[in-house]
């Protein structure tokens, strides 16, 4: 007499798709390049008064660091879009190796560290500075977790904290695109909720724009990543 069994199914290996198969790939190139184009430029010149960040008085360190955080987050946020990129995944298992080292090792460690001495002194008040200090620390700590799991050649459970190493990468960009929508909403409620203070209502667009984005990135990362877990079917024997 046989009976089903329920046993996971082995993952079968996957051609390489064409790029125009996976049509977020290039939109999300494009984002990346143009905040890129936007937010480094400044600080190619390594001359404080042309940053977009006030450096706190009497510390000459903070600007450096800045710096190396613009140029790391620079490195992290262009090798991640080759990370998940299908096609070059799939294609190039050498190339996909070496820029995940690049990634880890040029890029989000090194932006994670230097985000949390520059997110302690910011100037946009203590729900921003918590803010950028859990999202460092979280971005940190995803990636030394998807690097262990490589390592470990659980390379499933590495696919899944990398992908959350991203989500929080990106989640700069999309910040600042919350903070013009809190921004806009925001003002006209200045010489009532903020009692006539701009700065205070342009530090609370800021704090809605540093938590909601990496909030929504990750729920979205790891809803999908809940969808293309692999199947169950049932098998004889």
């Amino acid at each position: 007499m046989t009976k089903p069994t329920t046993e996971p199914v082995a993952a079968s290996p996957r051609l390489a798709e064409p790029w125009w198969r996976r049509p977020w790939i290039v939109p999300l190139m494009l984002v990346a390049a143009a905040f890129l184009a936007f937010s480094v430029p400044p600080y190619l010149t390594f001359d404080p008064a042309n940053s977009r960040l006030a450096p706190p008085p009497g510390n000459d360190l903070y600007f450096p660091l800045l710096v190396a955080h613009v140029l790391f987050g620079t490195v992290a946020m262009v090798t991640a879009c080759f990370q998940i990129w299908p096609a070059f995944r799939t294609r190039h298992r050498r190339g996909h190796r070496i820029t995940g080292r690049i990634y880890v090792f040029a890029g989000a460690l090194p932006a994670a560290l230097t985000g949390l001495y520059i997110g302690w002194h910011t100037a946009a008040g203590p729900s921003v500075r918590v803010a950028n200090l859990v999202g460092s620390a979280l971005w940190l700590t995803v990636t030394i977790i998807g690097l262990q799991m490589a390592r470990r050649r659980r390379f499933g459970d590495h696919r899944r904290w990398m992908s959350r190493s991203f989500a929080l990468a990106m989640s700069i960009v999309l910040s600042r695109v919350i903070n013009v929508a809190a921004t806009i909403a925001l003002t006209p409620q200045v010489d009532t909720t903020f009692r006539g203070s701009e700065e205070l209502m342009m530090f609370s667009a800021t704090s809605i724009g540093v938590w909601l984005s990496p909030l929504l990135l990750l729920l979205v990362t790891d809803w999908l990543l809940e969808r293309r877990k692999p199947g169950t079917r049932p098998t004889h024997r």
